[in-house]
Order: C-alpha cells, then sequence, then structure tokens
C-alpha cells in the first residue's frame, strides 16, 4: 500500500515539541515505520496495542490491523480488538503474517514466556518487530521489570525461535540524555513554572535533537528496535537443494 502522509502526523502529533518523549518519538516512530515498509503485509498483530495509535503510523502496510491488550491495561481500551494476555495470546497458531509489539517486554514478568507466544500466533516466514528499553527511567510502576542490553535480547529471540535476527540501537547519548533531561524537568510542571517548563523542554528537544542527529550507539541507546523473522519450511524444491548440496560435499 501507498503510505499514508497524513495518518503518520496524526501519530506524531500525539507528542508535540514540548512532549518530554518527542525526541524518541520521532527516532522510534521513524524506525518502526522503515521496519514496516519491508516487512509488513497481511495481517498484523499489535501486542499491547494500548489505543492503537501506531495504527496511524503502520496501519497502511497492512490489510488487517489487530490490536490486543489486556484486560487492565492503563490505556482506553475502546480501541482494543482482543482483550488477552501476552502469555496466552487470544490468537490462533500462525495466524498472522506480523508481529508488532513495542515498549512492552519490560513490563512482563516473563519477557521469554511472550516472546514463544509471538512465535506461535506467527505464520511462518512471518516478521515480529520489538522496541525494548535498555535505559530508561521507571515507569507504569509497579509492572516496571526489567531493561535489556543487545545480547540479552539476542539470546531471549533465538530461545523463542525467531533467527535471523537484526537488533538495531536506536540513539546514542545525547538523544538518551535529552529525553531523561526533559523527563526530570517535567516533574516541576506545577503551578507558574508550568509555561516555563513546557518552553524550556521544547527548546532542549531542539538542542538535543540536532546534537543526537545519526547517533545510534550500542553503550548509550535507550531503546532497541529487533526484527526477528519465524523461519519458512523447505519447500520440497529447497529440500532436494539442500540434498544435492550435502552429497556433493567433500568428505574431510
Amino acid at each position: 500500500m501507498i503510505p499514508d502522509k497524513k495518518s503518520n502526523r496524526v501519530y506524531f502529533a500525539h507528542y508535540p515539541l514540548s512532549h518530554p518523549a518527542w525526541l524518541v518519538i520521532r527516532r522510534a516512530g521513524t524506525q518502526i515505520k522503515a521496519a514496516a515498509s519491508l516487512h509488513f503485509h497481511g495481517a498484523l498483530l499489535d501486542i499491547g496495542c494500548g489505543e492503537k495509535w501506531k495504527n496511524d503510523l503502520v496501519g497502511h502496510y497492512v490489510d488487517q490491523y489487530i490490536g490486543v491488550d489486556h484486560a487492565e491495561t492503563l490505556h482506553d481500551p475502546s480501541s482494543v480488538d482482543r482483550i488477552g494476555s501476552a502469555y496466552a495470546l487470544p490468537a490462533e497458531d500462525g495466524e498472522f503474517d506480523c508481529v508488532l509489539c513495542t515498549s512492552v517486554l519490560e513490563h512482563l514478568e516473563e519477557p521469554q514466556v511472550a516472546l514463544a507466544e509471538a512465535y506461535r500466533v506467527l505464520k511462518p516466514g512471518g516478521t515480529a518487530v520489538f522496541t525494548a528499553p535498555q535505559i530508561w527511567h521507571l515507569h507504569e510502576e509497579p509492572r516496571d521489570f526489567f531493561r535489556f542490553t543487545c545480547y540479552g535480547l539476542k539470546h531471549l529471540f533465538i530461545k523463542a525461535g525467531f533467527e535471523p535476527i537484526e537488533i538495531k540501537a536506536l540513539s546514542g547519548f545525547w538523544t538518551t540524555f535529552g529525553s531523561e533531561l526533559n523527563y526530570y524537568l517535567n516533574g516541576f510542571k506545577w503551578g507558574i513554572f508550568r509555561p516555563f517548563m513546557s518552553l524550556w523542554t521544547a527548546i532542549n528537544n531542539l538542542i538535543f535533537l540536532a546534537l543526537g542527529k545519526n547517533q545510534h550507539n550500542e553503550k548509550w541507546t535507550w531503546m532497541y528496535l529487533v526484527i526477528a523473522h519465524k523461519s519458512a519450511p523447505l519447500t520440497s524444491k529447497s529440500q532436494k537443494n539442500v540434498q544435492r548440496r550435502k552429497a556433493n560435499r567433500i568428505p574431510d
């Protein structure tokens, strides 16, 4: 499908320049959209969909966008298509061509179980796109359990059956530092200081946008993007090719 630029603007409009997450939302949203343009098609399952804002970001790449979230979600559940847990997704085996799950793994006591479930509902040859934080403040407490390195993520995804896997750092030091500074300043948004803090946050966003441009550093990234595939079964033709290569292999 042709990308809908208007719908993209609708997604990013949820986070104005004075929002403390403006920097990271721009980074993550751009990279999620780029991954979707390459890998998404058919039926998509958004795990932990919240209010399904990402439908405006990537929905035009798929024919069906299904959002699932748990019954006690902190978000408005009116947009949720299916109520269920990431540990027991309300979906059939191999029902979806692609899976999206953003900033959810850190809120799960058992992220490995959730990854196995995502693998189960994905069709062979399908692709899952996840994001998971490495450096970020506590949020949505007390359901905030983990932070992840690229090495930890690789281990978890391979153990769940995914491969090959691409893991990308979404930022360097300045985007991470600037965003966390914004959230710290956001704590002073009360009374007569509120308009000044909003202006200060907006200025910080522009400064750190320039400082952090094109930085992607595994040591300092706030978040990783993971693109993981569920291998398709070998066709009869590919099986014959494998057997032929084995037959022609020179003995050690």
